[in-house]
């Protein structure tokens, strides 16, 4: 197995990021630096990126219901509750595929697959995410407009999404949301650049995979067939950018 593929199975970043630290140098083998791209790694050989112990382990893939209240990362400086709080032991090896910020629910991805969540979530590749938004108020055709044309929620940063109105009602909209960007908290930030607070917010989808068929702090195996479809449909997106 290639070195890069090795580091990437061990969940410890991409495969593209693993040439970079071969190249720098931080990649021993048996405890000899290696520099040389596409080296070769056996059964019984001894990885470590600067001294830590690599392990390339087998591929797994998870879904996971995120409930609000909890943050997505596996610890925290301000002691706030984070999603391996709820998470059995089993699966804290996994790691999130993107977030969820602490009031939003719903899907993610759980995996040691470091070329995946590379894929998954590098602004290059721009995978759909799709989510259902309840905001407090009905938007104006021009601001609806807005939401497609992009919105500069930060300096230098414009956000923008495809949308469709699910209900209307007097004080409220309830609405599907498809984002193709990364950016930080980036559907609230729109609605309140526009006069409106998200009252709640849940990822439903995240390219192929889906939450329906999970409860509240569930975490179910994705089927091997779906990572084939999963992956599949990472490479037409590929092609097109």
């Amino acid at each position: 197995m290639r070195i890069n593929k090795y580091i990437a199975q061990s969940g410890y970043c991409s495969r593209r990021k693993a040439d970079e630290l071969v190249v720098e140098g931080r990649v021993k083998v048996n405890g000899k630096v290696i520099t040389m791209l596409g080296f070769e790694i056996r059964k019984k050989d001894k990885v470590t990126i600067d001294d830590k112990i690599i392990r390339s382990d087998k591929l797994e893939y998870f879904r996971f219901y995120k409930p609000t209240g909890y943050i997505t990362t596996k610890s925290d400086e301000k002691n706030r509750k984070t999603i391996y709080d709820i998470i059995p032991k089993e699966y804290h090896h996994l790691n999130p595929v993107g977030r969820l910020d602490k009031d939003s629910s719903g899907l993610i991805i759980l995996t040691n697959d470091g070329n995946l969540t590379y894929e998954l979530t590098h602004p290059s590749i721009k995978v759909a995410k799709t989510y259902i938004v309840r905001i407090d108020g009905r938007l104006k055709n021009h601001e609806l407009e807005l939401l497609n044309k992009g919105i500069e929620i930060e300096k230098g940063k414009v956000a923008y999404c495809d949308w469709m109105v699910l209900e209307e009602k007097k004080d409220e909209t309830l609405f599907e949301i498809v984002l193709y960007q990364g950016l930080n908290r980036q559907i609230r930030k729109m609605f309140e650049f526009l006069g409106y607070n998200v009252v709640s917010l849940k990822r439903i989808r995240h390219g192929n995979i889906e939450l329906a068929g999970l409860k509240k702090g569930q975490i179910k195996a994705i089927k091997p067939r779906q990572i084939k479809e999963l992956k599949s449909y990472l490479e037409k997106i590929r092609d097109y950018t």
